[in-house]
């Protein structure tokens, strides 16, 4: 990426990129850059479009069922408790919400020329709401939301998309101590991928750095479950991602989904005592498990 990048700006006069990066107010730059676009697409055909469509991996059409699929949603929806309020996301987030919130490479996300980012994950997204309604002064936040999100790091294996969709849960309230507040997400969020995945879910737990949590897992968590935690000593994915504790959710040895603990409404809010658990779901994974694809 380096190196293509290189290769472009030196094709330009010395300075463009300082020009555009910094010497432009935001909306100078988009209006450049609406401009430029905007006169590339008159030179496109109807024959190039569709040249695109058959060979771009970014609009390619998933190959799941959309019946299938809505019913998956259908039913995540009814099992959801009152305490999480829906939230039906726009596809695009201001620019710089996964590399700023989530520290993720821009290179990763698929950016527009109007200052925003395609969603390409509902979590980071979820998270900025629940800053704004923590900062209105409610006490805790509990959110949730299905999206399809966009990807832009290379995908391999078959049936892999840039494109999924993902049914996510964030919650955010203020530390109490002892880790109390955090034992009670956890088994909220718990609890509901229980009711989802049913006795056969296969639930993780990893522990970074240690902490109070690490505590309430054993004392508070565990015997309220209905499911077994398994705790996951090897696991290093997300080491820098969460913060003390992350989750596995799966059914048997299919992995369905992700979680953790998260800095985001502390940074966000700009107070430490904040905290944030967040989790979801691949609903197309879920829905193959669950017509035993």
């Amino acid at each position: 990426m380096s190196g293509a990048s290189e290769r472009v700006w030196g094709k330009l006069p010395a300075g463009c990129r300082d020009g555009l990066v910094d010497g432009l107010s935001p909306s100078d730059l988009q209006t450049v850059l609406l401009e430029v676009s905007r006169r590339r697409a008159e030179k496109v055909t109807p024959s190039r479009v569709l040249d695109r469509w058959r060979g771009d991996r970014f609009v390619q059409p998933s190959t799941a069922d959309p019946r299938d699929l809505v019913r998956t949603q259908a039913r995540l929806w009814e099992l959801l408790p009152e305490r999480f309020a829906g939230v039906e996301l726009s596809p695009v987030t201001p620019l710089g919400t996964c590399s700023a919130v989530a520290t993720v490479n821009q290179n990763k996300v698929v950016s527009t020329m109007r200052g925003t980012e395609v969603a390409s994950d509902p979590t980071n997204v979820l998270t900025l709401e629940a800053a704004v309604r923590r900062r209105a002064g409610q006490a805790r936040v509990d959110l949730a939301a299905c999206q399809r999100v966009v990807r832009a790091q290379a995908m391999d294996g078959p049936g892999m998309f840039p494109h999924f969709q993902l049914f996510a849960l964030v919650s955010s309230a203020r530390d109490t101590g002892s880790g109390r507040v955090e034992a009670e997400m956890l088994l909220d969020h718990l609890n509901y991928w229980h009711d989802v995945l049913g006795d056969d879910a296969r639930f993780t737990f990893t522990t970074f750095s240690a902490d109070a949590v690490r505590e309430r897992i054993d004392d508070t968590v565990r015997p309220a479950l209905n499911v077994e935690l398994h705790e996951d000593p090897q696991r290093q994915q997300g080491s820098q991602y969460y913060v003390g504790t992350a989750i596995g959710l799966g059914i048997g040895d299919a992995g369905l989904g992700d979680g953790g603990f998260t800095r985001w409404t502390a940074d966000l809010l700009g107070d430490a005592k904040e905290r944030c658990l967040i989790s979801c779901v691949s609903t197309e994974r879920l829905t193959g498990i669950s017509r035993g694809a």
